[in-house]
C-alpha cells in the first residue's frame, strides 16, 4: 500500500476482519495481512488488539448514530422532533442490522469488551434526549422537568426500538406503530397541560 499506514485504514482493515471471520476468530494478524503491512506496524498505531478493537466500536457506534445526534438542534417544535429522534434511532438500528448484519452481530458479542465505549455513546444520546427536553421546557411544550433525569426515563422506556437484544422483532409488521403509542404517552406526560402532581398547585 502507498503513503503512510492511518488509523483510518487499519480501522477499516479491522471491521472488515470482524465481518469475515467473527470476533472470536479476528486477530491483529489478520488485520495486518489484509492491509499487506506486518502487524508492528498495526501496534504503532494501537498498543493492544483491545485497544484496536475499542477504536473499531467507537467510530462504527458515532457513524451508526450521526443521523440521530444530527436531529437535537433541528427547528421542529420540541413534542415532533422527540418523536423524530425517536423513529430516526429505530431506523438507523434496523437499518445496520439488515445491511451489516456480520458486524452487527459482532458488535452484540462485543458488547461487553466494548463497555467503555458503549456507556459513552449511551450517555451521548441521553443529552441529545435532555437537549430536547430542555428546548420544550423553555418553549413552554412541555411543563417543567429535570432534562437528564427525564431523558433517561424516556431512553428507558424506549428500549424495545433500539437495544439490541430486541433487533430480532424491528423488521416486524407494526413496530413504527407501536413506536408511535409510547411517543404519545411519552408526549401526553409530558405535555405542558397535563395537571402536575396532587398538592404541586400545578
Amino acid at each position: 500500500m502507498g503513503g503512510p499506514l492511518t488509523r483510518e485504514q487499519i480501522l477499516t482493515a479491522a471491521e472488515d476482519v470482524l465481518r469475515r471471520y467473527g470476533p472470536d476468530k479476528a486477530t491483529v494478524v489478520d488485520v495486518a495481512r489484509a492491509l499487506g503491512v506486518s502487524h508492528a506496524s498495526v501496534y504503532r498505531h494501537f498498543r493492544s488488539k483491545a485497544e484496536l478493537r475499542a477504536a473499531v466500536a467507537r467510530r462504527w457506534l458515532t457513524r451508526v448514530h450521526a443521523p440521530v445526534t444530527a436531529l437535537r438542534d433541528s427547528t421542529q417544535a420540541a413534542p415532533d422532533r422527540l418523536r423524530t429522534w425517536l423513529h430516526t434511532l429505530l431506523a438507523v438500528k434496523r437499518r445496520k442490522v439488515l445491511d451489516d448484519p456480520e458486524l452487527f452481530a459482532a458488535y452484540r458479542r462485543l458488547a461487553a469488551e466494548w463497555q467503555e465505549a458503549l456507556t459513552a455513546t449511551l450517555d451521548g444520546l441521553v443529552d441529545d434526549i435532555a437537549a430536547i427536553v430542555r428546548a420544550g421546557v423553555r418553549d413552554g411544550s412541555f411543563r417543567p422537568v429535570e432534562p437528564t433525569a427525564t431523558a433517561r426515563a424516556i431512553f428507558t422506556a424506549t428500549l424495545a426500538f433500539h437495544h439490541p437484544s430486541h433487533a430480532a422483532s424491528w423488521s416486524d409488521p407494526g413496530t413504527e406503530e407501536r413506536l408511535d403509542a409510547v411517543c404519545d404517552l411519552i408526549l401526553a406526560g409530558l405535555s405542558a397541560d397535563r395537571p402536575g402532581p396532587r398538592g404541586t398547585g400545578r
